[in-house]
């Protein structure tokens, strides 16, 4: 999967060009240019990781120092950031969202809520790369969702489970207290999970 098929993949998440994509090429990446709609990814811009530098293409996404940051912190191999309606609705209402299906282990946990910045910022980029120590997804207060992968595959296919559990959480919040599994019912997944593979 290239940054195109992933935009269309997840294109249906958001309005217009809120959110964008990268993929990890050796010391750069390889990120959605500024105001892209996601069904409409064409070129890329390489920027060199460690100093932010545009060495191929021009103005790469906002969420430049987003992506570095994620890159410098964590594993990841890419990177999909949305505006995706159930995540951002959460992200107002939760620190962190609830265990309330066990596909809360596909993210490594809970999914942390990076306190609110600046898009674009640098701070935002701190925040974002703090929550994400030991996860594979992180809400942005009143903002959006990244996940990350060791492909953007894997990147994708996270962004689209994390929104459906934003959305369960959601119906299931407004519709009462809803049950939580607690930390042995996850690992006991965990453990499942190991079993069969």
């Amino acid at each position: 999967m290239d940054l195109a098929e992933a935009g269309q993949a997840i294109a249906h998440l958001v309005v217009g060009a809120a959110g964008n994509l990268s993929v990890r090429d050796g010391d750069a990446m390889l990120i959605t240019p500024r105001g892209t709609r996601l069904d409409r990814v064409g070129e890329s811009v390489r920027v060199r990781l460690s100093d932010g530098a545009v060495l191929e293409g021009h103005g790469p996404s906002s969420e430049t120092p987003l992506h570095r940051a994620v890159y410098a912190a964590t594993d990841a191999q890419a990177i999909v950031h949305t505006h995706s309606r159930f995540a951002t609705v959460m992200s107002t209402l939760v620190s962190e969202l609830p265990p309330v299906h066990y596909v809360t282990t596909a993210f490594g946990g809970c999914v942390r809520v990076a306190p609110y910045a600046t898009f674009g910022s640098e701070e935002l980029a701190a925040n974002v790369a703090t929550a994400l120590v030991g996860r594979r997804a992180a809400l942005l207060a009143n903002h959006g969702a990244v996940t990350i992968g060791e492909n953007l595959d894997q990147a994708v296919d996270l962004a689209l489970q994390l929104e459906w559990l934003a959305e369960v959480a959601y119906y299931a919040t407004l519709g009462g207290r809803p049950a939580m599994l607690g930390e042995p019912d996850l690992d006991a997944v965990v453990e499942q999970a190991r079993a069969l593979a």
